[in-house]
């Protein structure tokens, strides 16, 4: 989570002209495109901006929610909740390996769109060695 967040800032502090995005395509080392679209970086940098709130939001929704609210009465059905919990357990398991995946994504894609800005950047700009 923390590598997705950090990954984040950075291309939103590094990308500091969204439109030079525009018409560039990620390459196949970094960021394969989706399949059955062809969208290029711009694109894709308004879209990992959009999902990050959504995550930060969800992930804050639930670290609110309080355990003790879920259920009131543990003694009556001691067996029931065993089970349930076992199943809550394995779902939950199920669910953060798919959002671990999810993450890692986002955040190899994160890292190539930074990187692929930064080229842009450095073929625009001369480097200071070089004379004008």
């Amino acid at each position: 989570m923390e590598q997705y967040f950090s990954a984040t800032q950075k291309m939103e502090q590094e990308v500091m002209f969204p439109s030079l995005l525009r018409g560039v395509f990620p390459e196949q080392d970094g960021a394969a495109p989706a399949t059955g679209s062809r969208t290029d970086l711009y694109e894709r940098y308004q879209l990992l901006k959009a999902i990050k709130p959504m995550v930060e939001k969800g992930l804050a929704c639930v670290t609110d929610q309080s355990p003790t609210s879920a259920h009131a009465d543990t003694e009556t059905c001691s067996d029931h909740h065993g089970a349930m919990d076992a199943q809550l357990e394995e779902r939950l398991s199920h669910h953060l390996a798919g959002l671990q995946q999810v993450l890692t994504h986002l955040t190899r894609d994160t890292n190539a769109l930074t990187r692929r800005y930064s080229q842009i950047l450095e073929q625009i700009t001369p480097s200071e060695g070089q004379p004008s």
